[in-house]
Parts: structure tokens; sequence; C-alpha cells
């Protein structure tokens, strides 16, 4: 791909239903897939475009986001011309952090005027996809858009939050509106834009000086009329995780063979911040069935349709259904789990049957025993 291309992973204000999965972390920062994090997609997507200059701008409770992100290395972002920027608010005063992306644009702006490139693709994290860049680009080149969005028809969204978009019969963006509205429509938006630098710089200054915030909501949005917003229609899977439900069943997707090809090795392949662990070790005894297990695991009883993360022990006796155990969680000695989302380092004790449903699946939160 011509690497003339600036990438922003937008944190300002992204969509966050996910309860206490996000009380002490940010949406990109959530774990996912048995070894991964949210914004681990979007991220790797860019740097398999060709993309080597990406700045995340960070919002709120971005401390575990600055520590899977280190300096890049895991992405080959650390030593490219470029390379990964990490940008949280330029201010503690809170009336300024609650402004919205323009204003935090506006104070990085250096970021944008410092580069010779001349494009910039804005995205958010918590869009579940393996996407290619370089045709979007092509597209939107070809057809002398303005800005060229990303989107996907896809009518089962498994309870996750998206923006509703309708277009004409060449493809340009006719009407948006926010996922509580009313369109009737199966086109929705991967909030993936691509557009030159210098509109994005004009937009942000004009907008700010009417009084408007949002760069989406305010600054598209409201212009589709005056500005040329053409559609890409993307054929991969899609998963929009922003609230529990949609986290709980996008999740037991990747249990499908083909859905989890695709996702993870279509167009590209997908990384995440190195870990070295060892293999995941089975007991006798231990028994399991279309479960994903990273490595570090130690199984003694029975894991059937879940996904384990680094780290967790299943202990003897105990039964794993239906479920996802993020880090270091322990499950003890014939305790029954399922239907149940567990945070990294919960321990539930021997004996305890904890069931949740695919639409309200049981929660607990990291560092709890239970």
């Amino acid at each position: 791909m011509n690497t003339n291309v600036l990438g922003v992973i937008n944190l300002i204000h992204e969509s966050d239903e996910m309860e206490s999965l996000t009380a002490g972390r940010c949406t990109a920062s959530v774990p996912f897939g048995s070894r991964y994090r949210l914004i681990d997609f979007v991220l790797s997507g860019m740097v398999n475009s060709g993309i080597t200059k990406v700045a995340v701008f960070a919002h709120t409770k971005f401390r575990s986001l600055m520590d899977h992100l280190g300096s890049g290395k895991s992405w080959d972002l650390n030593h490219r011309q470029g390379g990964l920027f990490v940008l949280p608010p330029v201010t503690d005063d809170i009336n300024e952090v609650r402004r919205g992306d323009l204003f935090h644009f506006f104070q990085n702006r250096d970021y944008f005027t410092r580069s010779s490139l001349d494009y910039v693709v804005i995205t958010r994290s918590h869009m579940v996809c393996n996407i290619d860049f370089e045709p979007v680009l092509a597209q939107h080149k070809a057809t002398g858009a303005d800005i060229t969005l990303v989107c996907k028809e896809q009518t089962e969204l498994f309870g996750g939050m998206a923006r509703k978009v309708e277009v004409n019969g060449q493809g340009r963006v006719t009407a948006m509106q926010d996922h509580y509205g009313r369109m009737q429509s199966d086109l929705v938006s991967m909030e993936m834009y691509i557009m030159r630098k210098d509109l994005l710089l004009e937009l942000v200054e004009t907008s700010l000086a009417q009084g408007q915030d949002h760069l989406v909501r305010h600054a598209i949005m409201t212009r589709l009329d005056e500005l040329h917003v053409q559609s890409y229609l993307y054929g991969g899977y899609l998963g929009v995780v922003n609230t529990i439900s949609s986290y709980y069943q996008n999740s037991m997707q990747l249990l499908r063979p083909d859905i989890y090809r695709k996702l993870f090795f279509e167009p590209g392949a997908l990384y995440t911040k190195v870990k070295d662990e060892p293999p995941a070790r089975y007991a006798e005894g231990a028994m399991t069935s279309n479960s994903l297990i990273a490595n570090g695991c130690i199984i003694e009883g029975t894991v059937v349709n879940s996904i384990l993360f680094r780290g967790v022990h299943v202990r003897k006796g105990a039964v794993v259904r239906n479920s996802i155990v993020m880090q270091n969680g322990v499950i003890g000695e014939d305790s029954s789990v399922d239907h149940v989302i567990l945070d990294k380092d919960v321990f539930i004790i021997p004996e305890r049957d904890i069931r949740g449903t695919d639409l309200s699946p049981f929660l607990a939160m990291k560092r709890k025993v239970i």
C-alpha cells in the first residue's frame, strides 16, 4: 500500500456499555479472543495495510492500554519511520477532558501538521474485524470523494450498538443516524473514515469555531449535503463489541472455525503483545471440547464451548461451559460455571454453581473471590 496515510485510532467518547469490564480500563484494552485486546484488530489492520505512523487518541482509563501497546514493538511500529504514538488529553481539567474529539484533535494538531503524509484514516477500537485499507484508499481516490466511510451490510449485531447508514444508487451516503434512531437500514457504519489530512484540519477548525465538538455527529453528519461522503462495502467478518451482550456473543462466534479463520488470518495475521508462556497443560482425566485455550492454562477438569485466557487453572472436578475466563482465573474443585464472564484474577471457590444466559451472562469483576 502507498504509505501516504496517517493512522488515527480515536478513543474519545467511544461507545461503552460494558459495565464492570470497563470499570478500570477503556474499551480498547478489553481482553478478547483468549489472548488479544480489542484495539489489536484495527491496529493490526493498519500495520498489514502498510500504515507505519499511528496515533492512539486516548481519553480516560488508559493505563492498561499504554501497558499493552508499549513502544509498538509487537506491531513492528517501534523502529519503522513513523511509529506508534499514544496521545492522552493534554490537560487534567475535567471540563476540557469531557469535550469531544474535535477539541482533542485541535490540541494535538502538531501530530498532523508535522507530517508530510496526505491522507488520514480515523477509526474506533470496538469494531472487531480484519480489514485491508488498501482497497478503501484506492476507491477513495477513484471516486474523488471528500470522505470515504467503511460500511457493512449486516442485520445481526449480536447486541452491539452502531450507526445506521443510507446510500443512494452510486453509494454516496445520504443519511446517517445514531444507534438509538429509527432508521430502517441494514447498512451499518464501521466508524472508519478516510479523508485528506487538510480536509480533516479544516473540519476541526471550522466546526470548533461554530461551537461544534464531535467529528462524526457534527462535522460530518450535518454536512452530508456539502461533503461527498462515499460508502465502501466491507465483505469480511464484523463484530460490534461495545455492550456486555455483544462482547459475549461475538466471543462465542470465535468458536466457529470458519469465523475464526476469517477474523484471525484473512487478509493478514493479527498481532498482540507478546507474552512468553508455557503450553497449556492437560492433567489425566481432563476433558475439553470446542474451546479456545491459551498458553499457560492448566486443565484438570472439563471445558466445553468456552474461551480461556492465559494462565487459567480449571481444577479437578470443575466444569466450565459456554463461558469466558480471563487471565489467571481459577475455577475451584467441583465448581461449575455456565454462561459466565470472569475478569482477570477471579477465583471461584470450590463447589460453587454459577449460571447466566446468552443475553445476560453472569459477570464477575477482576480480583474477586466468589
